[in-house]
This record gives C-alpha cells, structure tokens and sequence, in this order.
C-alpha cells in the first residue's frame, strides 16, 4: 500500500466511520478498487483508532464528567465536595453520569463477547462482497423503517440497564461489515423510540471501549507483520490513521448537527445505491467476492 492509497482509505474511513453507512464494508470496497486488495481487518480496526481518538477529543468534557462521576460513586464520595474539588459546577446529574459509565460497560459486553466467538468469521468469510452488499442493502431497509416507525421521544437521560445491553446487542451486528456500527446502535435505539441525536451520541460513546479493545489487541497481534505477505506497513497504517482522526472530527461536528435536523433517508437511498453498485461491479468482474486480505 502506497503513501496515495493510505491516505485515500484514511478519508474515507474517516468520512464514513461515524455515519449509519459501514466504515468497514467501505474500506473493504475501495481498498480493492484502488489496487490495494481487501486491506484487512486489521487494517480497519487499526486505523478505527483514529476516528475513535477524534471520538474522545470532541467528547471530552462528557467523558471526564462521566469518569469523574463513576470514580466518585465507586469510592463512595457522592456529593458537592468532590465537584468542587474537580473544579466542576454543582448541581450536575452525577447519579446519572456514574450510570452512564455502568451503561457504556453494560452495552460493550454483547460486542467483546461475539467479537471474540466469532473472530475467524470477521477476518475472512464476513468480508464476501456479495455479504457486504446484501447487508448494505438489508440494513438500509431496517434503518429506514425504524427511522419512521420510532417514537424519537426519549432521552438519553432516560437509558435503562435493559437498553443498554440491547444497544449493545445492537452495535454488535457491525462484526459484518455492511451493517455500520452506529447505523446499527442508532437503529436500535430509534425502534427503543430515543431520538435521533440521543441514539447518535450513545452509539458514539458505547463505540469507545470497543473500538480501542479491537485496535489496540489487533495493533499488538500485528506487531511485526506489518508489510508482511502482502499486509499494509506500519507507515501506510500510520498515515491512514492519522487522516481518519482529522477527518472524523469534522464529521463528528457535521453529522450530529444534521440528525437533530433531517431524516436518515439520505443514507438509506446511499447504502441502497452502493448496495446495487458492488452488485454490479461483481457480475461484470471488476470486483471479486472474496480475495487473499492484506492480513492473510
């Protein structure tokens, strides 16, 4: 993989990671349009890194507000005193920042524990081109319905421990790639009837302990293979994740400004037209279904 390549799946994981339409089933599709072949999973959990550290950056603030709280209850310090000491204002919802990091915890367990089962599945047979477009498509229809049929009443204020291992659950479904992780955390938490901005910034803080396990276990399991038998080298890997943390903040700010605004139909039509387009490009043979990965 060549410094142009890495750069080029650097945008676009960054431009795709944090919208309903599968950063992975993306990165497998270009990276063989653009010569590269598939570039592996691990080449996509890696550079996940990225678009998650862009993830922390932006929500900061939320973060040390929720780990502060969580620390506190844990030490039994509930209360004004550890605010003030922290430099925080008082009168915060801490009960409901601690319960926001059991929840986080709570809705990373379906995804750990089916990432782990199924792991040789992830790395080759889930990354078939004809499952990543029937999955694109698929899901495109399960997020368009539950865009219209979902209450869009509840808050985030208002997550259960039941929701969030159902979100969980949910955002699991992006082991294949095609289903996007937040299109699924979002999808889910639309039918559990929370709004769209609600669903949208649960799938961005649930997506943080899993993207970070997954990138920095398949960073260690990588460690020298890089530019081995055909797998991206560390410095194209480098540059990628760079570019994904870059762009990912950009669409971090754009995109949560657009759902608590307009529908999710754009997408939906998009994942549709992709969908048909990998169809396409399989019959007349430009793309093959399933082709020796980068990381084999």
């Amino acid at each position: 993989m060549g410094t142009g390549e890495a750069i080029f799946l650097g945008l676009v994981q960054g431009l795709t990671e944090f919208l309903p339409v599968s950063s992975s089933a993306h990165l497998r599709i270009f990276g063989e349009l653009v010569g590269s072949g598939d570039p592996g999973a691990a080449f996509t959990a890696i550079t996940q890194l990225g678009t998650e550290t862009a993830v922390l950056l932006y929500f900061r603030r939320d973060i040390k507000r929720i780990a502060l709280a969580w620390w506190a209850a844990v030490r039994g310090a509930y209360g004004t005193d550890w605010r003030s000491r922290a430099g925080m204002p008082a009168g915060q919802p801490s009960d409901r920042d601690a319960l926001m990091a059991w929840f986080i915890a709570l809705g990373s367990v379906p995804i750990v524990v089916l990432g782990l089962a199924f792991q040789d599945a992830i790395e080759r047979p889930f990354r078939n081109l004809w499952l990543v477009a029937l999955t694109l498509a698929g899901f495109a229809l399960v997020l368009g319905w539950a865009d219209r049929r979902g209450a869009k009443t509840r808050r985030l204020e208002e997550l259960t421990p039941k929701h969030a291992v159902a979100f969980g659950f949910w955002q699991a479904l992006a082991l294949v790639p095609g289903v996007s992780r937040s299109g699924g955390t979002i999808t889910g938490g639309l039918l559990m009837g929370y709004t769209r901005e609600a669903a949208a910034r649960y799938s961005f803080l649930l997506a943080i302990p899993a993207v970070f396990g997954s990138g920095l276990f398949q960073l260690v399991k990588s460690v020298g293979d890089f530019g081995q038998a055909g797998t991206p080298g560390f410095g194209a890997t480098l540059i990628a994740t760079l570019v994904a943390f870059v762009v990912g903040y950009v669409v971090i700010i754009a995109f949560l400004k657009i759902v608590s605004t307009f529908s999710y139909a754009p997408f939906v039509y998009y994942r549709l037209g992709l969908a048909l387009l990998v169809v396409l490009l399989l019959l007349t043979g430009v793309l093959e279904p399933v082709t020796a990965p980068a990381n084999a």
